[in-house]
């Protein structure tokens, strides 16, 4: 088991031991790829941690890009964290329903928009209830609350950065997707992409981080799949994945490494698959 960290991962001890802090806000932050046939708000609406309140990975982001999900503009964050009664002096805790996906999006979010009281929780809804703890249907009565926001930039990069760093090999840029997305073997799930991968780019598929239970591995056991990837963690890291969701679960094994120097690439293969004049590598 994880060690707690209100600040990376939380286990679900954890979180029951907690579930009345009044300064506690529990978010379920559940999103699938496209083609799962699975509905996360009205999988929230069913059945949910109690107090939890649903987090639109989708709708809570930049609507004026073409693609999918990016990070929202600071008032539209601001916006809608008010409206959810999530602020300032909040523990935030974050789930998903696939265990641990897309939660970590939501961590990288906070930290993006410079709130550090956010924890992952350690195998998400489906440790919760494998373990028998309380579940509800009802929505938790929300109140206005004040947030202060300060974007950190150096949390993001945007496809001109990656570009250079792929060129210059000052940085280590990881991928999350799978072995064969990556290699170009395996198509993408989004029409009109280039199969591959970044130049100069190393291999993490997010899976192994993770342990059979959808838990997070130990730090040893994280460094050793660092290593065995070539992922150089004396630069600073980049992440990538298709669209800039499981990208976050590298930047939260990272951080729980202690390396601090991370950023995640938005765009993703989204975008770099996209524009013909970027490099695409493939094997």
């Amino acid at each position: 088991m994880s060690q707690d960290d209100p600040k990376t991962l939380v286990s679900t001890g954890w979180l029951e031991a907690h579930l009345k802090d009044p300064d506690l806000r529990i978010l379920d932050a559940s999103w699938y790829m496209p083609d799962s046939g699975r509905d996360p708000k009205a999988e929230y609406e069913a059945t949910h941690i109690p107090g939890a309140r649903f987090f639109d990975i989708d709708e809570i982001s930049d609507l004026r890009s073409s693609l999918p999900h990016m990070a929202p503009p600071v008032e539209k964050f601001i916006s809608r964290m008010r409206a959810m009664g999530v602020g300032d002096g909040h523990q935030v805790v974050v789930y998903d329903g696939a265990g641990l996906f897309s939660a970590a999006r939501v961590w990288w979010l906070f930290r993006l928009m410079g709130k550090t009281d956010i924890a992952v929780l350690d195998g998400g809804l489906p440790k919760w209830l494998a373990e028998g703890r309380a579940v509800e249907d009802m929505a938790p009565i929300l109140r206005d609350r004040h947030i202060t926001v300060s974007r950190q930039a150096h949390m993001v990069r945007d496809v001109t950065q990656v570009a250079a760093a792929s060129k210059l090999g000052d940085h280590t840029i990881i991928d999350a997707r799978g072995p064969g997305r990556f290699a170009g073997t395996e198509a993408e799930p989004r029409p009109g992409l280039r199969g591959g991968h970044i130049p100069g780019s190393v291999n993490v598929h997010y899976a192994r981080l993770l342990t059979p239970d959808g838990t997070m591995k130990s730090p040893d056991e994280l460094r050793a799949v660092f290593a065995e990837a070539g992922a150089d963690l004396s630069k600073p890291a980049i992440t990538s994945c298709g669209s800039g969701v499981t990208a976050a679960i590298v930047n939260l094994a990272l951080e729980r490494l202690g390396k601090r120097d991370h950023a995640l690439y938005d765009g993703s293969w989204s975008e770099w698959g996209m524009y013909g004049d970027l490099k695409v590598a493939q094997g």
